[in-house]
């Protein structure tokens, strides 16, 4: 299990400093979570990602439900012997999957629309991929298109035996551009798996409730009240997030003051580096995002002067670290130069240095927000 304190709430905002212990550490909050999603830190070691200073990973439950099997897992001792990971870590329920192989693949969409949506998701309407039914969602495998079935009940069981320390209830993530019919019913379902998912779970594990409602601002205080009324031991906050950052923070502000204060929340599939300093004033204590790794691995890195890409012929005549003021390894070993040289010839190994100053940058940006919490200016 796991126990949540407040050091410190700021004065100026609803940031909030904490400290998260489980059986495997404590994590200081306000926390990235960096994504691990099939039990690997893309391009990294477990203890690379450790030493770019991650201390805390969410792995994907559908994921490997899919490949190796949580049967393979649990027969290695659970996810940190399997991965050889030390520190605390989370897996997810495997209801986002209901979006991005569904809604997500169909409309090519994220959790946060790229322009206005109109309401055209209708109730009743399933994606091309994925069947959502009121006992789960019937899924094909991205590998080998097997249909998969998983429930509030099976994503219990396989979470138990995948062995994280905290785990999260099935629920179904909702794109942008429901309607309010579909919402509703949607929500009702979500609700109804979230008390299944209390019920089913016999592990030693922390469990987060997820709470939905899309845009609209009475189905987002309905369900944050529900969850909340259940003893669970944290919450995310899940589903589609408004057609832009604005409406994200309203969404996170309906839904924070009715919500447990004394738990951790999650906000799930969120931590731009812009989203980052906007989402933690709103009281978020972890949030999780592939946009380091994901950034990495297409060549660009993030830094004091902005994003840079490494693909560009120009920094081939850069002598100059990657970033002047960053200290991680990759700054104070490799230039420009060599970087871009290996970005631009397919070399695995420059992957791996934008990976690791990448995630080494958020956890740091990260470490400077709650120095602020705690010096009042933030």
């Amino acid at each position: 299990m796991i126990e949540f304190e407040i050091l410190k709430k700021s004065r100026i905002s609803d940031a909030r400093l904490g400290i998260l212990k489980t059986q495997h550490g404590e994590v200081e909050t306000p926390a990235f979570v960096p994504v691990a999603s099939q039990a690997s830190v893309k391009t990294l070691t477990s203890r690379e990602a450790e030493d770019a200073g991650c201390r805390i990973l969410i792995a994907n439950t559908f994921l490997l439900h899919d490949r190796p099997g949580e049967g393979i897992v649990k027969r290695a001792g659970g996810l940190h012997n399997f991965m050889q990971w030390p520190r605390p870590l989370m897996t997810d329920s495997g209801g986002f999957q209901v979006f991005s192989l569904g809604f997500g693949k169909d409309l090519g969409i994220g959790k946060i629309a790229a322009r206005n949506t109109s309401p055209h998701i209708k109730k009743g309407v399933n994606p091309a991929a994925v069947k959502i039914a009121d006992d789960g969602a019937y899924f094909k495998s991205p590998f080998d298109g097997k249909t998969i079935f998983l429930g509030p009940q099976e994503s219990m069981k396989i979470q138990g035996d995948l062995g994280a320390d905290i785990i999260f209830a099935f629920d179904e993530c909702t794109p942008p551009g429901v309607d309010r019919a579909y919402m509703e019913r949607s929500l009702k379902r979500t609700h109804a798996w979230a008390k299944i998912c209390l019920e089913e779970k016999k592990e030693n594990q922390a469990i987060f409730g997820i709470t939905q409602g899309s845009k609209f601002r009475d189905l987002r205080e309905k369900s944050a009240k529900f969850i909340s009324s259940l003893p669970f031991d944290g919450f995310g906050i899940g589903g589609d997030l408004g057609e832009n950052k604005h409406m994200t923070e309203k969404i996170l502000f309906w839904t924070m003051r009715h919500l447990n204060p004394r738990k951790p929340r999650h906000l799930l599939g969120i931590g731009h580096l812009d989203d980052i300093a906007r989402i933690i004033r709103r009281g978020i204590d972890l949030f999780d995002c592939t946009a380091p790794t994901h950034y990495a691995r297409n060549g660009v890195a993030f830094t004091s002067a902005g994003k840079m890409d490494m693909r560009k012929s120009a920094f081939l005549k850069d002598k100059k670290p990657l970033d002047l003021k960053c200290k991680c390894e990759v700054c104070g070993t490799y230039s420009r130069s060599y970087l871009s040289h290996l970005v631009r010839s397919g070399e695995i190994t420059g992957l791996r240095h934008l990976t690791f100053h990448n995630l080494f940058y958020f956890n740091a940006f990260v470490t400077g927000i709650r120095k602020k919490i705690k010096n009042g200016t933030f």
